[in-house]
Order: structure tokens, then C-alpha cells, then sequence
């Protein structure tokens, strides 16, 4: 006999195979850069506009359903000194999982010109890193070659990620608040669920030197990676040493994270919708960015 209480967990459970899936990359961070706990899914809330979601998938990156897929792009307008750090983005690239595929590129002309796609083959893709050609403002705007990138990029269940190399100068756009190249970044990048990670060093000629142009584009890479969740490495104004410390870092970070599957929210599809990420576990951060986008 089917009763009103069972119709309405029919319906309840219809509605939530019908419903629309979001899927993004969250890091899980420990407290004070103590390593991340194991999370189950049930650790986990999600609010979008301050309503709760059902949470239905919580994956490792070490799992071959979710495994990382990491685009290693580096600024052709950067300055030829940074050759001194390419050894230890080999070595990052190497020590990736094994079930991990990275592609290298190089900023140039407001695309990405691909060197190596993506592969589980790590020496191949170490190898083929080289010197950027050091022409400044070649890149053209970083932002909209990161969105030519990313459109090129097939949608996939697994963590979708970039680590750029650039001053985050954008020539095309100049200086200043409202950079519509990098709001286009922000948003191609929150609908395809794109974590993007950025590494700072300068650019080659004048740009190289000009306190105001290396402000904003500090800025403009601030906000990026913060809004997609991803991490910007920087050592004031000035080139880091080392990229070894912020590469072990990064890795670590990627490590720690995990898919993660909701249903998305009632209202509102089709647009950008606030998000926020949640764990009563003690001590423990979940990095995710700061919008979704549900579809239509």
C-alpha cells in the first residue's frame, strides 16, 4: 500500500537523482601546516546561498576516477632568469601521483601554446619545459590565455588544475581595478571547476622593474587563485630564490584534496551562486572557491 509519508520519499529521493551535479576540487588543510586528517563524506557541508546541500560524492585525487589532471604553464614575456628554477619544477612534475596527468604550456599571444599535453608520462612532460622566449608583453593578457586553455579543455571527472609562472601583468588590459580579462578568468574558471595556482616572478624589460605594473599583477593573480581556490606563492616584489619551498607546498596540497559532489541549489541555475565549505572536525580548513556555477 503506498502511503503519503512513502510517496513523499519517493518524490524526495526522484528529485535528488534529477538534480543537477556540482563537481569541484576542495583541499583540506590541516592546522598550522600540520598534514590534512582523513575526511569522509559526512564531514562534509556545502552551502550554496546559505542552503544546505546533500552531499553525494567525496573522492581522493589518488583515486584513478578523480585524478588530478595539472597544467604546468609558464609566461613567455617572463624574464630568462627563472631558468634557475626550471629544474625544480622538473623535479615537482616528477613527483607527482603516478595516476596524475600534467601538460606544459607557455602564456604567448593570449593563448596557450601547448609544449606537451596532458600525460601520466612525467619525464616526458619534465622534459619539455624550457626557457620562456623573454619578449616582454608577449603573453598578451595571461587571463584570456588561461581562458583559451581551459575552453580547449575536456570536461572530465577528474581535479581540474593550473599552476602558472608569470608576473600576472596583463599588457593587454594595462593596470588598475576592473580587469575584465581577469573577471573572464574568474568566471571560465568557477564554471568549469578550474583550481588555479599561481607562482610569481618577473617580467622581462620595463615591466620587470615597474613597482605600479608588479602590484596589480600581483593583485590580479591574488585574486584568481584565491577565488578558485587555489594558492599564490610570492616573495614581495622581488623573484623568489627558490621555487622549491612553494613547489613542495603545492604539492602537499594536492595530496590533500579530494572531488567533491553536490546537488546544486533550486534557485537560481544558470547563474553564479555563492559557496561555502564546512567540517565540524576540529582544526581543519576546506579550500574550495568562492562560487559555483549549477547550469542551466
Amino acid at each position: 500500500m503506498i502511503t503519503l509519508r512513502n510517496l513523499s520519499l519517493t518524490l524526495l529521493l526522484l528529485a535528488g537523482a534529477l538534480a543537477a551535479q556540482v563537481r569541484i576540487a576542495v583541499t583540506v588543510e590541516g592546522h598550522k601546516g600540520a598534514a590534512a586528517p582523513e575526511l569522509t563524506q559526512n564531514d562534509v557541508m556545502v552551502y550554496v546561498n546559505d542552503e544546505r546541500m546533500r552531499v553525494t560524492g567525496w573522492e581522493p585525487v589518488s583515486s584513478d576516477h578523480a585524478a588530478l589532471q595539472l597544467w604546468v604553464v609558464i609566461d613567455d614575456g617572463t624574464d630568462t632568469q627563472v631558468g634557475s628554477q626550471l629544474e625544480d619544477l622538473r623535479r615537482f612534475i616528477l613527483n607527482q601521483a603516478s595516476n596524475a596527468e600534467v601538460g606544459v604550456g607557455y602564456l604567448h599571444n593570449g593563448t596557450v601554446q601547448v609544449i606537451q599535453d596532458l600525460t601520466t608520462d612525467h619525464a616526458r612532460a619534465a622534459h619539455a619545459l624550457r626557457l620562456p622566449l623573454a619578449i616582454p608583453g608577449i603573453s598578451a593578457s595571461p587571463y584570456l590565455a588561461l581562458v583559451d586553455l581551459i575552453h580547449k579543455w575536456p570536461a572530465t571527472s577528474h581535479a581540474r588544475e593550473v599552476l602558472m609562472v608569470t608576473s600576472g601583468i596583463d599588457p593587454d588590459y594595462g593596470t588598475g581595478p576592473g580587469n575584465l580579462y581577469l573577471t573572464r578568468a574568474i568566471d571560465t574558471a568557477q564554471r568549469a571547476g578550474v583550481v588555479v595556482h599561481a607562482i610569481y616572478y618577473g617580467s622581462a624589460g620595463h615591466f620587470g622593474h615597474s613597482l605600479w605594473q608588479i602590484t596589480w599583477g600581483q593583485n590580479y593573480l591574488s585574486q584568481i587563485t584565491d577565488e578558485t581556490g587555489g594558492e599564490f606563492f610570492w616573495q614581495g616584489n622581488s623573484n623568489p630564490v627558490s621555487f622549491a619551498p612553494y613547489l613542495t607546498e603545492l604539492s602537499q596540497r594536492l595530496k590533500g584534496q579530494h572531488v567533491l559532489t553536490f546537488d546544486a541549489a533550486s534557485k537560481g541555475k544558470g547563474e553564479f551562486q555563492k559557496l561555502k565549505l564546512k567540517t565540524e572536525i576540529p582544526h581543519v580548513t576546506l579550500v574550495g572557491p568562492s562560487r559555483v556555477y549549477a547550469g542551466k
